[in-house]
């Protein structure tokens, strides 16, 4: 999902960190490939190239459904494969970096040196590193959050040594058009708030739960246990966390993940995409917000 709102709305959303998941337009409408293809590929199940999903992109940004791919070649990327993860296969985390580096996107890391299962990863928090269960927040003594905030946003003050903002809770059915439960949003979502964004513009950095991962599944362990608030807090950053629920009927969406196969329609990896429109809402309402 972080893939799909950062190549649609590629002007204004100038980085992406993504945590073992495939290229943009992976699974092209298609669960079975989101779940086969895109995930573990095999023979029978090719994993699609990545060359072939940039002849996508270019259609889409001719025909003006994302921003001009040539914004690409400036953002910035961070890519995670745990060495214990068996729900991504790292060839598809691979080809995500190929998509970007096939637009010369610079500067890009690749991170997969930890024996980690799927899962976000912490220096301090949650299961033991090689865990893929509930609720998929791993302690490899590795600061992941710190990791790809360096990377995405250049030097960074020191962490706090605790949180000193707030957890904020907010109704998102106004950027839904009142109904969130339509596209398997949650009525409620979470934003951090450091003290000084409080008075002071900030940046903001959007935090993606994973499949399984939110307040539906985990409560508020995902927005408080990530990783990225003490760093919010020194660097003037709001992180926002917006929240999806499962939905078993009409949508289907049981385990609760962000749209990146189609549930939502046809026009799911685009800037009409209704939970890319409804995330991208909730980061303009940031921007104009005060205490």
């Amino acid at each position: 999902m972080a893939i799909q709102m950062q190549v649609a709305h590629s002007s204004r959303v100038k980085g992406v960190a993504v945590f073992a998941a495939g290229p943009y337009y992976c699974a092209q409408g298609s669960l079975w490939a989101a779940y086969y293809n895109c995930t573990t590929p095999s023979d029978l199940t090719p994993l699609p190239a990545p060359e072939v999903l940039r002849t996508h992109a270019d259609r889409l940004a001719r025909e003006g459904q994302i921003d001009p791919v040539a914004n690409l070649s400036a953002a910035r990327v961070w890519f995670f494969s745990g060495g214990q993860d068996r729900t991504v296969d790292r060839s598809v985390v691979q080809a995500a970096m190929r998509f970007y580096t096939s637009f010369n996107a610079r500067p890009y890391a690749f991170v997969d040196d930890k024996g980690a299962g799927h899962a976000m990863i912490t220096a301090g928090a949650g299961n033991a590193c090689g865990s893929s269960s509930s609720p998929f927040i791993n302690d490899c003594d590795y600061d992941a959050a710190g990791g790809l905030l360096e990377h995405l946003l250049g030097p960074l003050k020191p962490a706090a040594e605790k949180e000193g903002g707030r957890l904020v809770e907010f109704d998102q059915k106004p950027f839904a058009a009142g109904n969130p439960y339509s596209i398997s949003l949650a009525d409620d979502g979470y934003a951090y708030v450091p003290a000084a964004c409080a008075t002071e513009h900030c940046r903001v950095h959007v935090a993606f739960h994973g499949c399984r991962q939110s307040a539906d599944h985990v409560g508020e362990r995902f927005a408080r246990e990530a990783g990225y608030n003490r760093w919010a807090d020194t660097n003037r950053l709001i992180v926002l966390y917006p929240q999806t629920i499962a939905r078993y009927f009409l949508v289907y969406n049981p385990r609760g993940c962000w749209d990146w196969w189609g549930y939502t329609g046809a026009q799911y990896a685009t800037k009409a995409a209704p939970q890319i429109r409804a995330v991208m809402s909730m980061v303009e309402r940031l921007g104009t917000a005060r205490d």
